[in-house]
């Protein structure tokens, strides 16, 4: 079956991260408009190599390759064999980062580059060892593959600004905010405490969930509260964590639910006291910007938001759905949670401002209908 459109991103799909509902709804948009497509993806985890649904084919790259460089370089070409057998009928081509861009930019169909991060940012997180001349490297990759592609996709105005000063032209970037599905409240989770506060999201240093357990510790004279981490990695990836909790004394007040189905989370959302997205001031974070979908999400379920006070986040929230506070300062963050816990009436109030402010402005349908107008544009100069 020859394919009319392609979206390659370097993540693994499905799986329970943010990204995977991104990328459910990106590809599902993009497919719509051309009847089908090609799907390119990261594997593993007992996930199928190949799967078809109707028109739609789904490629994953199962390879193990520990390097993350190699790994990269070894998708990049995997991603350029499966696209050529596609060359002559391929019209559209979506990606979401330098390893799937370069061997879209290698054909003749315009290409829709999607950032939500640039690996160069990332790295020095991520991969604290890389050396600088490979960092190097990496950005000028990202700096050619944006600069010949037909259209920029940021889900925030702070990656907007990033690119912009990078030298990415104004009228090239656009942009297609994440979004959620405001729905009838998820029943209550088999087991979940009476009271809860709720973290949701991976564990990456950058999430600030250390900063949120020394908060937790803060409020040791509230014993019937608990917190529960819904993580959408695999539990080797807490033993940090768990290690921080046991030597600040909260560990028998975590509950840690691993890898939980995204359908799952929505109903441990709904009935917490607190959503809590502590973020932390990095320069991932600030300078490049991120697009936090769980803030979106824990509005959209009603429940009142405590995030830290960055740019990305005001663009999403307000003081008014919840309590914005500086990142990085445990006390404060304790205080703004333990401020909504004394007032319920004015968290159910936030809550519903919440869930109404995404009603209004966050939806999917509404992202969707952003990102089709970008197609319909790259294929009107195409």
């Amino acid at each position: 079956m020859k394919h009319r459109a392609a979206y390659v991103a370097f993540d693994r799909f499905p799986s329970s991260k943010g990204s995977a509902v991104h990328i459910a709804q990106m590809a599902d948009e993009l497919f719509t408009r051309f009847d089908g497509g090609l799907l390119a993806v990261l594997g593993g985890g007992g996930l199928p190599d190949y799967q078809r649904e109707g028109g739609r084919e789904i490629a994953r790259f199962a390879a193990a390759v520990p390097n993350l460089i190699d790994r990269a370089e070894a998708f990049s070409g995997w991603v350029g064999r499966h696209l050529d057998a596609h060359r002559d009928t391929l019209e559209l081509v979506h990606v979401r980062d330098p390893w799937g861009a370069l061997p879209a930019l290698a054909g003749n169909a315009p290409v829709v580059f999607e950032v939500n991060g640039l690996p160069s940012i990332e790295m020095t997180h991520t991969w604290p060892w890389a050396a600088p001349a490979a960092l190097a490297k990496i950005r000028d990759l990202e700096l050619d593959c944006l600069e010949r592609s037909a259209a920029v996709v940021v889900p925030s105005r702070v990656i907007g600004d990033r690119l912009r000063a990078l030298g990415v032209p104004g009228d090239k970037i656009h942009l297609v905010p994440n979004g959620a599905t405001p729905n009838a409240p998820a029943a209550r989770p088999a087991g979940a405490p009476a009271r809860y506060l709720v973290y949701v999201g991976a564990l990456q240093p950058w999430q600030g969930l250390d900063v949120l357990l020394r908060a937790f510790a803060r409020l040791a004279d509230l014993t019937d509260l608990r917190l529960v981490v819904c993580a959408s990695v695999p539990e080797r990836r807490a033993k940090p964590l768990r290690r921080l909790a046991e030597r600040l004394g909260v560990a028998d007040r975590v509950d840690w639910r691993f890898t939980l189905p995204h359908h799952e989370v929505a109903g441990w959302l709904t009935h917490a006291e607190v959503s809590v997205a502590p973020l932390t001031g990095c320069a991932r974070n600030v300078e490049q910007g991120c697009a936090p979908l769980k803030v979106i999400e824990s509005m959209a379920a009603g429940v009142p938001v405590v995030a830290s006070d960055l740019p990305v986040v005001r663009e999403l929230m307000a003081g008014e759905h919840g309590r914005l506070v500086p990142p990085d300062r445990p006390a404060e963050l304790a205080r703004a949670i333990r401020i909504l816990l004394e007032y319920p009436d004015m968290a159910r109030e936030m809550g519903a401002r919440g869930r109404d402010h995404v009603r209004s402005t966050l939806t999917w349908t509404r992202a969707r209908a952003r990102l089709s107008d970008v197609y319909r544009t790259v294929l009107a100069r195409r």
